[in-house]
């Protein structure tokens, strides 16, 4: 079993920046990957960045540019830093821990909602 809690989240104005902090703690696997996904109302949940043990990166498309993923593999952190924010970003965002290789290791945080609006 894998916990994970999110912070960071809040409302913000368009064109402004938010940080996002994901602790985990648990059994963990390796090698493994830890990300962000967000899911808007009305809306499937979507790949927002990724980043694997190994220091592999991915990012969603409507993201990229604009949002940075880093982790502290010591620390067992993962943290989301999303500038230049715009409405349609507003998403309730899941921390998510997986195995690299074992498909049935697939973890998920409460979630923090952003929200941006002038």
């Amino acid at each position: 079993q894998v916990q994970l809690v999110e912070s960071g989240g809040g409302l913000v104005q368009p064109g402004g920046s938010l940080n996002l902090s994901c602790a985990a703690s648990g059994k963990f696997v390796s090698p493994d990957v830890m990300g962000w996904y967000r899911q808007a109302p009305g809306k499937q949940r979507e790949h927002v960045a990724v980043m694997s043990s190994g220091g592999f990166m991915s990012y969603g498309a409507s993201v990229k540019g604009r949002f940075t993923i880093s982790r502290d593999n010591a620390k067992n952190t993962v943290h989301l830093q999303m500038n230049k924010l715009k409405p349609e970003d507003t998403a309730v965002y899941y921390c998510n821990y997986a195995g690299a290789i074992d498909n049935d290791i697939n973890y998920w945080g409460k979630g923090t909602q952003v929200t941006v609006s002038s």
